[in-house]
């Protein structure tokens, strides 16, 4: 793909480059080199078949949260950048807004104009899975973007991020890193994001069955509401509470910038800490080497061009270009990198700004 523009968009931020490859497959138009004929099964599908090329036009409607926090602001700027690749693509957001019931009526106005398809990164998904089985049953294709809906004939498609292989790359790091340090019994604090969401819940799971195969567990947990304000607060009250830290994990690099601010406050450096989905800010942090965050894992908001993407062949009824089946798959999960000092400089250009 020569376009800078189109490469970005499937790798900021750190997505793994197997997952990117394999969405980067649905608009390459220079598939990799084919075996010979003679070693090629007869009857072997044809190769990659130019989905980059304009077609039928078709209306893609986009529905998230507010932009307050730097990874949702990435995500609306990665969809937004990726539709502005296609000539034949009208893009169509509506207000972001984290209120539920706002964002319900942004995506009823979305069916009512009669959009070819639905990208959508639910506020909540169970409480938003109503008015995307609406637009479902309306024939609107539905990408569900990250949150998933629980009922799957409310979407064509879902794609996001690996919540819990994102708990299992922090979780090894910490326990691999504890135990070359020869640290028994360790002291791990676990900050969440939103507890009640599910993918929490995912990333918590991960965490603590990586942590159980070096015979840890987490000491302590609480959640900072994705929130600079919160992280502080929730740092401080877990500082206070804890004489001895051996390492923490913070869920979310946006409200790490409240959780470093409260570390630095409180003149703590006996800890290591991992950050999560791989902010600029962070990948900063961890190449400077004189605090306390040694590295990240990552959630590359460049799901959301690739949402766009998905929505694009499916309402063209197109498949994915190197993929033997006819059709996008139903579901796609991008997977985790770990960054840290030694490899942060190939990723540090690619993270989103917080």
């Amino acid at each position: 793909m020569s376009n800078p523009l189109a490469r970005r968009g499937f790798l900021v931020g750190g997505a793994v480059i197997g997952a990117g490859a394999l969405v980067t497959a649905c608009t390459s138009n220079e598939p990799a080199a084919q075996p010979s004929a003679a070693a090629a099964p007869s009857n072997a599908p044809a190769a990659g078949s130019g989905n980059d090329t304009p077609g039928e036009k078709v209306v893609i409607g986009f529905s998230a949260p507010a932009a307050d926090h730097g990874w949702i602001a990435a995500i609306a700027k990665n969809a937004e950048a990726a539709a502005k690749q296609y000539t034949d693509v009208e893009f169509k957001p509506v207000e972001p807004t984290n209120d539920i019931n706002a964002q319900i009526s942004a995506v009823e106005s979305l069916i009512a104009a009669k959009v070819s398809a639905l990208v959508i990164l639910p506020n909540d998904g169970q409480q938003l899975n109503q008015i995307a089985r609406r637009a479902s049953d309306a024939g609107i294709p539905v990408v569900n973007l990250d949150r998933v809906f629980p009922d799957k004939l409310s979407y064509r498609t879902w794609i996001g991020g690996d919540n819990y292989g994102m708990g299992v790359a922090a979780g090894h790091y910490i326990g691999k890193r504890l135990k070359d340090k020869g640290v028994a019994d360790p002291v791990i604090l676990e900050i969440q994001g939103i507890a009640t969401l599910p993918l929490t819940q995912d990333r918590s799971k991960g965490f603590a069955d990586a942590l159980k195969t070096y015979g840890f567990s987490v000491t302590a947990q609480q959640d900072a509401q994705f929130t600079v304000e919160s992280g502080t607060e929730v740092a401080g009250n877990l500082l206070q509470a804890h004489k001895k830290i051996d390492a923490i994990w913070n869920h979310d690099d946006d409200q790490g910038i409240g959780v470093l601010a409260a570390i630095k406050e409180a003149g703590r450096n006996e800890f290591f800490m991992v950050g999560g989905a791989g902010s600029a800010n962070a990948m900063r942090d961890i190449q400077a080497g004189t605090g306390v965050l040694e590295a990240t894992v990552t959630y590359s908001p460049t799901m959301a061009s690739s949402a766009v993407r998905l929505a694009r062949l499916i309402a063209q009824g197109k498949g994915m270009s190197d993929l033997v089946e006819n059709e996008v798959p139903q579901s796609i999960t991008l997977a985790s990198e770990t960054i840290t000092k030694e490899n942060v400089a190939e990723y540090l250009p690619l993270g989103f700004e917080s």
